[in-house]
């Protein structure tokens, strides 16, 4: 089955296609893109090979004739932690083959593809000697995974390297309110709130021709070190600390991100 909405259509400048354009992500970087849409799971389903590779090669086919790379950031994700322990089926058809779909539609078409990838992939045991040299950096080995999310999100990052032309960009965020009464104290990260990190994320999507052209295919962008309890507070001064004994899954102790390889790829452009 192919793309049915007609209300989708590519602007200028350069063609941006943003799966899983209902989401959290898509809604914070749709208007920082010029040129991008974010069509919502209703019109764009990435279990749907048929609806992929229509959408994927219409983006190509605006891209040739304007000269353009065409870019596909697949943001499109089943993020819920807890739920993926029991939802087991929906969150890998969604994380691993929708990520299966996207990338082998670009690779048939020629598009770039960026690939929403997050810091869960590591073990996130705590290691003071990584600590000091800012977290984990982009070719450091991943897992073992924490939870089946996490396992899923390992996956799609094998997944992806089918698309020849591709960046993995690993990152962390939350919504603009933190939504729950409690924060944990003992994980570290590199999240910050999305509303923060969607115009440096948006840099990295503009830039990511350049940077692949490099033979870059991995990047990390995301905040500075801190708590999830201190990450809570800065906008809910009354969050509750608490630890990650009480989420019911799995949780990493330290997924702090390096940055460090994307400040030197941003200073130099």
């Amino acid at each position: 089955m192919g793309l049915a909405s007609p209300a989708i259509r590519y602007p200028e400048p350069v063609p941006i296609l943003i799966t899983g354009g209902g989401g959290r992500l898509a809604r914070e970087l749709l208007p920082l893109l010029p040129g991008a849409i974010g069509p919502t799971r209703a019109e764009l389903d990435v279990t749907d090979p048929g609806q992929v590779d229509a959408a994927v090669q219409a983006l190509a086919q605006r891209a040739h004739a304007a000269g353009e790379d065409g870019i596909v950031v697949h943001a499109a994700a089943y993020t819920d932690v807890r739920a993926a322990e029991d939802d087991r089926d929906a969150c890998y058809r969604t994380n691993v083959l929708g990520t299966r779909h996207v990338a082998a539609a670009c690779a048939r078409h020629g598009a770039l593809l960026v690939h929403v990838s997050t810091d869960y992939v590591f073990a996130g045991d705590a290691d003071p000697e990584r600590a000091a040299r800012g977290g984990y950096r982009e070719d450091d080995e991943r897992g073992p995974t924490r939870n089946y999310y996490a396992q899923t999100k390992l996956l799609a990052e094998d997944e992806a390297r089918a698309a020849p032309r591709r960046l993995l960009l690993r990152t962390s965020f939350r919504p603009r309110e933190w939504p729950y009464a409690s924060g944990f104290t003992d994980v570290r990260t590199s999240q910050t709130y999305v509303d923060e990190l969607a115009p440096e994320l948006a840099e990295a999507i503009r830039l990511a021709p350049a940077i692949v052209a490099q033979g870059i295919h991995t990047l990390h962008v995301a905040g500075a070190p801190t708590t999830v309890f201190e990450l809570a507070r800065r906008r809910k001064p009354d969050v509750r600390p608490a630890s990650k004994a009480e989420a019911g899954v799995d949780l990493p102790d330290d997924v702090v991100l390096s940055t460090a390889l994307w400040r030197r790829l941003r200073d130099a452009c």
